[in-house]
């Protein structure tokens, strides 16, 4: 029994995955000059993003309170909803981290792993780069103890 809900899982996780990865190409999200012109505001603004998160968020207000209200998810035994709540410094700078490397690369981790299919070299670069960064900081989180 527990194979088969495993399988439920990886396969509906795949489904899901591939319905996002469609949604992110039709969206332009996948297009660094998209995002950049969407982030260039005092340049040549892009506002067509802006319609994308218009659109996502009351999808996303409705269905999460009407799926929050079930006493678990359809294929998993509890809700995993994160436990940390305070705003910390290596919150907010890594947040700021985030954004930056968003707006130099074009590239936010998901679209980016959508690209890849692509097989365009600048994907390829981002996603080693961010590949390295994110080891370089466990590697150097291990020493310096970032998050304590």
């Amino acid at each position: 029994m527990e194979l088969k809900k495993y399988l439920y899982q990886v396969i509906s996780a795949f489904i899901v995955g591939l319905i996002f990865g469609v949604g992110l190409i039709i969206s332009g999200m996948t297009q660094p000059q998209k995002v950049i012109g969407f982030l260039d505001l005092l340049g040549s603004w892009d506002p067509s993003l802006m319609f994308v998160m218009l659109a996502a968020i009351p999808v996303h207000f409705i269905s999460y309170r009407l799926i929050a209200k079930m006493p678990s998810p359809i294929l998993d035994w509890k809700w995993h909803y994160p436990t940390k709540k305070e705003i910390t410094k290596p919150l907010v700078i890594g947040s700021i981290l985030f954004g930056f490397g968003w707006g130099v690369g074009g590239y936010c981790p998901g679209p980016a792993l959508v690209a890849l299919g692509s097989g365009a070299l600048n994907v390829i670069v981002f996603l080693i780069s961010m590949t390295i960064g994110m080891w370089f900081f466990g590697f150097l989180n291990k020493r310096i103890k970032f998050n304590r």
